[in-house]
């Protein structure tokens, strides 16, 4: 017959008649320590979604529908095709692969929307989304050159170099690339 034993924290462990007790310390202290180390792991994950929000960001889907209002009508698109936004004017261009459609909007009130979708700011006029560079380059001017699929080059200002830290989670041989 089965012995049920109270463990230090309070689990229950059953026991075949004849075990030895310290046997059974052994599996609830083993039990009980899994238990907390799971837990623990839980709270840094959820403390590191909290502390990098950017981070949360970019591992949302961008498959977000966004309604834009162009010529009078209201076209859905969704984000993940736009590949950037560049302001022109008091105007800004959403830029997919196969067409740009013509908004009336500030380029910084774009940006606020949609910086938590995957978008960066690399120039006064221009925002692009992450999901779509290729590649950077620095130039002797400070600068940097950002090359997004399909070709197109976007050049980064110094200004705001600092965002392209964002484009992946970590870097690896690139401390002389951004100083701090």
């Amino acid at each position: 017959m089965n012995k049920l034993k109270m463990s230090p924290a309070g689990n229950g462990v059953s026991s075949p008649e004849g075990a030895s007790d310290s046997f059974l310390d052994r599996v609830a202290q083993h039990s009980c320590a899994a238990l907390v180390m799971a837990r623990d792991v839980g709270e840094q994950t959820a403390r590191s979604m909290e502390t990098f929000p950017r981070l949360r960001a970019l591992a949302k889907p961008q498959s977000i529908r966004v309604a834009i209002k162009v010529k009078g009508k209201f076209l859905f698109i969704n984000l993940g095709d736009v590949v950037s936004v560049q302001a022109q004017g008091n105007c800004v261009w959403f830029h997919r692969r196969a067409s740009s459609y013509l908004l009336r909007e500030s380029i910084s009130l774009v940006a606020e929307k949609l910086e938590i979708h995957g978008f960066i700011r690399i120039h006064r006029s221009v925002l692009v989304n992450t999901s779509f560079v290729e590649e950077i380059r620095p130039l002797s001017t400070g600068e940097y050159c950002l090359q997004v699929e399909g070709g197109k080059e976007y050049t980064v200002t110094r200004t705001y170099r600092k965002n392209l830290k964002s484009l992946a989670e970590f870097w690896i041989g690139t401390s002389a690339c951004f100083p701090s």
